[in-house]
C-alpha cells in the first residue's frame, strides 16, 4: 500500500438524501396480500433450527412449537415486536457530522457485499481480493458525495485467521472513512476485539457504544424459513456491545424462494419478520435496519441474476413493502452480471438502482463498485457508480415547485429583451441547486474530445482512483489511536503517515 500524508483538503458535501416513494410496483390490495401472507406463513409453517437460547426467548414472548418442532411466531406477537421496534434508526459516522437517519422514506445509497475478487484497472486481469483493496474501495466511499455509507464489500482473502481477518477489515473500513459502516463477523467470538477496537479508534472504553459507528451486518436466516444459529449468536454479542443491527433475508426467487416474485417477496418478508422477532426477544427496542434481499434465479439454469427486470422491481416492492410496515430497511440494487464496467453494467445497474430509490429504499446496498454477480470489486467501477447515483438521486427528488420559479415578470422581461436566460438571476441561483453535474460523464462535444485524446469513462475513473488513493490517509483516525490499536491487535494494513 502506498504510503502518504493524513488528507487535509476539504471533503466534497455529501448529496442530501432525498425521500422516495413515488413509485409503487404493488397496488395496495396486493400489498396487503403479501403482507397477510407472511405472517400467516410465520404463524402456520414457522421456523425451524431455532437455537435453544432463541426459542426460550420466542417461546415466552408468545411463540408455539408445531409437531415437527417447527417455531411458530403468531401475528400479535411480531406486531407487538414491531410496535417496540424504532421506525428510525440514528447511525452515526466515526465524525458524528456525517451520520445519517434511516427510516421515513430517505433514500441512502451504500457498498455491501463480499466478493472475492477484483479488477486490476491496469491489466483488466481478476484477481484474489486483498486488504489493500478494501483500503482502496473504502477510501472512494469517504471522497464520493453520492455514496453515504460503506459496508464491507470486499473479503481479505490474504488474511486467513478469522480473528485477524475481523480486526483488519474492521481497522480498514474505519480508518479509511468517516463515514457510516459495517461489518460482518465470521464468528460471535470475534465481535468483542472488534468492538474493542471500536472503542480504542474513539478513544476509550465504552465510547463506542455512546456513538456506534459500525452496524454488525448479520444474516440471521438461511432461507427457506430457518434461523440462522451462528447468526443469532452473532447478533446476541452485538447488541449486548451497543452495536446497530442490520439483519438480511436473502432468498433466491426459484432456487430458495418462491418462484414467483409475489410468493418470493412473501417469504423473504416472513424472514425479515422473524428478523425483527429476533432482535426483539434479545432486547426489545433495539435499534435494527433490516436487510431484505429479494434475489432472483435465471431459471435456465438457476444462476442468479441480480441485473434482471425482475430484480429490479422486486427491490423496489420490497422497499414498498418495508416501508408500508414502517420498518428501517435495506434493499440489494446495482448487481450486475456483467464482467467490466461496459454498457450492460450501466443498464442494469441503472435501472435497478433507480427503481428501488424511486420506491423509497432506505439504504440501497451492493449499488454501488461490483461486478460479476457481486463477486468481483472495482474502485474504478465505485467512481463510474457515483456519478450515476448522483443522477439518480436527483430524479428522486422529482420537481421542485416554488413561485419564484414561475415568474412572469421574469418571462416578460427575457421574451422582450435579449431572448435567453443565461444572464439572468435565478439562472445563476439555480446552478447548484436544481442541477446536478457529473464528475466522469463527458459532456464535451464530439471535437474537444477528439483533442483530449478521447477519453474513455474508464480511463477518467482511473485518474479519478489513483487521485484519491495519491492524496494519502484521511484525518479523522488520531495517530494515538492507531497506535494503540495496532500495539494491541495484528494490524497488517500498512498505511501509516510518515
Amino acid at each position: 500500500m502506498r504510503r502518504g500524508k493524513r488528507q487535509q483538503t476539504t471533503r466534497p458535501a455529501v448529496t442530501a438524501p432525498p425521500v422516495g416513494g413515488a413509485y409503487s410496483p404493488l397496488a395496495d390490495a396486493d400489498r396487503d396480500a403479501i403482507v397477510d401472507h407472511a405472517f400467516d406463513m410465520l404463524a402456520h409453517v414457522g421456523m425451524a433450527d431455532a437455537p435453544a437460547g432463541l426459542a426460550e426467548r420466542l417461546l415466552s414472548a408468545g411463540a408455539t412449537y408445531r409437531d415437527d418442532g417447527r417455531l411458530l411466531l403468531p401475528r400479535a406477537m411480531i406486531e407487538r415486536a414491531l410496535g417496540r421496534a424504532p421506525s428510525i434508526v440514528s447511525l452515526p459516522g466515526f465524525d458524528p457530522d456525517r451520520g445519517l437517519s434511516i427510516g421515513g422514506g430517505a433514500v441512502h445509497i451504500g457498498t455491501g457485499g463480499a466478493a472475492v475478487n477484483v479488477l486490476d484497472a491496469n491489466t483488466g486481469v481478476y484477481r484474489e481480493s486483498e486488504l489493500r483493496d478494501l483500503w482502496s474501495m473504502m477510501r472512494m466511499v469517504d471522497e464520493l458525495p453520492n455514496i453515504h455509507y460503506g459496508l464491507r464489500p470486499l473479503v481479505a482473502r490474504d488474511v486467513t485467521d478469522e480473528l485477524e481477518l475481523d480486526l483488519n477489515t474492521a481497522f480498514a473500513v474505519t480508518a479509511a472513512t468517516a463515514k457510516p459502516t459495517g461489518v460482518s463477523f465470521t464468528s460471535a467470538a470475534t465481535v468483542d476485539p472488534v468492538v474493542d477496537l471500536f472503542d480504542m479508534s474513539l478513544g476509550g472504553e465504552g465510547r463506542f457504544a455512546a456513538q456506534p459507528f459500525s452496524m454488525a451486518v448479520v444474516v440471521h436466516v438461511v432461507p427457506p424459513l430457518r434461523f440462522s444459529p451462528e447468526g443469532y449468536e452473532i447478533m446476541e454479542r452485538a447488541i449486548a456491545r451497543g452495536m446497530i443491527v442490520q439483519t438480511c433475508s436473502a432468498g433466491q426467487a426459484g432456487a430458495t424462494s418462491p418462484p414467483s416474485l409475489a410468493g418470493s417477496l412473501a417469504q423473504g418478508l416472513a424472514e425479515i419478520l422473524a428478523g425483527v422477532a429476533m432482535a426483539d426477544a434479545i432486547k426489545p427496542g433495539h435499534p435494527c435496519i433490516h436487510a431484505f434481499m429479494p434475489f432472483v434465479s435465471d431459471l435456465r439454469t438457476g444462476a442468479m441474476t441480480g441485473g434482471s427486470g425482475e430484480a429490479a422491481v422486486a427491490s423496489a416492492a420490497a422497499a414498498q413493502l418495508l416501508g408500508h410496515l414502517d420498518i428501517p430497511h435495506a434493499v440489494s440494487a446495482g448487481i450486475t452480471e456483467a464482467k467490466a464496467a461496459d454498457s450492460q453494467a450501466g443498464y442494469e445497474k441503472g435501472y435497478t438502482v433507480a427503481l428501488a430509490a424511486q420506491a423509497g429504499a432506505e439504504m440501497v446496498q451492493l449499488s454501488v463498485g461490483m461486478l460479476g454477480s457481486i463477486m468481483v470489486a472495482s474502485p474504478e467501477s465505485l467512481v463510474i457508480d457515483n456519478d450515476m447515483c448522483g443522477a439518480i438521486l436527483r430524479s428522486v427528488r422529482g420537481v421542485e415547485v416554488d413561485t419564484a420559479y414561475l415568474d412572469l415578470d421574469m418571462i416578460d422581461g427575457v421574451v422582450s429583451g435579449e431572448g435567453h436566460y443565461l444572464g439572468e438571476p435565478q439562472t445563476l441561483e439555480l446552478m447548484r441547486t436544481e442541477y446536478v453535474y457529473p464528475d466522469l460523464g463527458d459532456r464535451q462535444t464530439v471535437d474537444e474530445w477528439v483533442s483530449a485524446g478521447k477519453p474513455s469513462l474508464w480511463d477518467r475513473a482511473s485518474v479519478q482512483v489513483e487521485h484519491i488513493l495519491a492524496a494519502g490517509r484521511p484525518d479523522h483516525l488520531p495517530r494515538s489511536a492507531e497506535d494503540a490499536i495496532r500495539a494491541r491487535f495484528p494490524i497488517q494494513l500498512d498505511v501509516h503517515n510518515d
